[in-house]
């Protein structure tokens, strides 16, 4: 396969921080190429330079074996180059076929924008991922099918070059499979993938080639035949990760510290009914859009409760809103760390101890930003948050970062039960084994977790008994050697409900 596009001795700095130094990478057509990396070694720096966002400081890149300078988006976009960011960046206040064409749209000199075609075109390339009305208005879908809106759009483009970052940490198995078909067929008319992981299955499965980095320099590049996934690991991370999931305790059968019965909102679930236990952590599977969220959401506080029963320590409780499930020791750390878990722009020290502002204050009346420091800097150090100053906005920090700055906010009230939605999303091997090994100390004290997860082996490897919802119910429970990947599917599409085992 011939180089489609080179990149040369490619070095970035911001500041005193150096992004990327003297990094190498070359793609070629029909070849679809991983880029691995930790949060913060560079990769997204690296693709917003092949898109045209930044421009490197020196080092050249050839397109076709000729020097070019990418000034915008819009250059690369002409030059068949699109990008597909991790990050949602639609409008949610207009409709889905506005959003794929406005790029499109922007860039001609027309009067009028000739709607109905552009109905039909966008409708045609959505329902290559998934049968989403394109007249519908992007805030009124989910995370999921927003994801696949970013794509669609990517889509529309006439590619050489596609670059995809984390492109299924959003979708369901299904979706995801219809993607990596897609990307296949992409691959087979000769054009270039850049694929951006974390999940070293999808990266096994997909990918012919890899390029790892690590602080900003390129560590290793080999075709990925002549690679296992534990050499992928420890070049990531620069060392051998021990283990990734911690060993599981024996949960104590003591009475339960929750005990949920008949729950349902009348609209995204029915008849939920489990008890957790002090130091057990409890998986909650299932197809994205099946209810997971919003059960945990509805036990919280967060969503109106319809019918049902919640107990906590014996006692029956009525959460009418979030501030009612924080004063009962109870808390959730959203998926959407962007948009519903962390103020980005505020500082980190800011964002700790939002939940609970009359724990850092003189007499519940006035804040002490001593005592608010104090916090935070005992929060980082639990969740070992790499940081410069606590004063530091959280944009500032990479994406596993981030998490570690929610999970710590969240622990800033000494929670006793704890709802953890999708909590390793977009982060790295190394942050995940450190997430997981924060969880399993939290289970050690006593603390009573629930973990929500799209990725079936998180389940697997750090719950000790997985629910599963399919289309708002329990479809089934798994413990033991019965929680395998197979059951758990099956249970998630309403399949052979008598899986359930002991």
């Amino acid at each position: 396969m011939t180089a489609l596009l080179e990149l040369r001795g490619i070095s970035k700095s911001f500041g005193a921080v150096r992004a990327l130094q003297g990094v190498d990478l070359t793609l070629r057509a029909g070849e679809i190429h991983a880029l691995a990396g930790e949060n913060g070694a560079g990769k997204s720096t690296l693709m917003n330079i092949i898109d045209g966002i930044l421009r490197p400081d020196s080092g050249e890149v050839l397109l076709d074996g000729k020097p070019i300078t990418l000034r915008s988006p819009r250059e690369a976009q002409q030059l068949g180059i699109g990008l597909v960011h991790q990050e949602i960046a639609l409008c949610p206040d207009i409709s889905v076929y506005e959003n794929i064409w406005m790029a499109h749209a922007a860039s001609q000199r027309g009067v009028l924008m000739p709607h109905k075609a552009l109905r039909e075109k966008a409708q045609t390339v959505m329902n290559r991922l998934a049968p989403i009305a394109v007249t519908r208005k992007v805030g009124e879908l989910s995370l999921s099918q927003q994801q696949l809106v970013e794509i669609a759009k990517a889509l529309t483009l006439d590619c050489r070059l596609l670059i995809l970052d984390e492109p299924t940490a959003a979708l369901t198995e299904p979706e995801a499979q219809t993607l990596f078909a897609i990307v296949r067929q992409l691959q087979a008319q000769g054009i270039a993938v850049v694929y951006i992981s974390h999940r070293m299955a999808e990266i096994f499965a997909l990918c012919q080639h890899i390029t790892i980095l690590r602080d900003g320099r390129t560590v290793h590049s080999a075709p990925l035949r002549s690679m296992t996934p534990d050499e992928v690991i420890t070049r990531l991370v620069g060392r051998e990760l021990s283990q990734l999931y911690p060993n599981k305790r024996p949960v104590s059968a003591v009475s339960p510290l929750l005990q949920v019965r008949d729950l349902g909102d009348g609209k995204h679930f029915h008849a939920i009914h489990f008890d957790l236990r002090p130091g057990e952590i409890l998986g909650i599977g299932g197809l994205m859009g099946a209810g997971r969220s919003e059960i945990a959401q509805g036990i919280c506080g967060l969503l109106p409760i319809k019918r049902g029963a919640i107990r906590i320590k014996g006692e029956a409780v009525t959460l009418r809103n979030y501030a009612a499930s924080i004063a009962q020791r109870m808390v959730y750390l959203s998926e959407d760390r962007k948009d519903a878990g962390l103020f980005l722009s505020m500082p980190i020290d800011w964002n700790i101890s939002a939940l609970d502002l009359h724990a850092v204050s003189h007499h519940r009346l006035l804040l002490s930003p001593g005592r608010e420091r104090q916090q935070a800097e005992a929060l980082a150090q639990q969740v070992k948050l790499k940081h410069g100053k606590l004063s530091d906005p959280v944009s500032s920090l990479s994406g596993g970062n981030q998490q570690k700055v929610a999970l710590a906010r969240v622990l800033s009230v000494q929670p006793e039960i704890v709802f953890l939605d999708e909590p390793t999303r977009g982060v790295d091997v190394s942050a995940k084994a450190e997430i997981y090994s924060i969880l399993a100390k939290l289970a050690a004290n006593g603390v009573g977790l629930v973990v929500i997860s799209s990725e079936l082996p998180e389940l697997i490897g750090l719950c000790d008994r997985i629910i599963v919802i399919h289309e708002g119910r329990i479809s089934g429970e798994v413990t033991g050697d019965a929680m395998t990947e197979e059951n758990l599917m099956r249970l998630a599409a309403g399949i052979n409900p008598e899986a359930e085992a002991v």
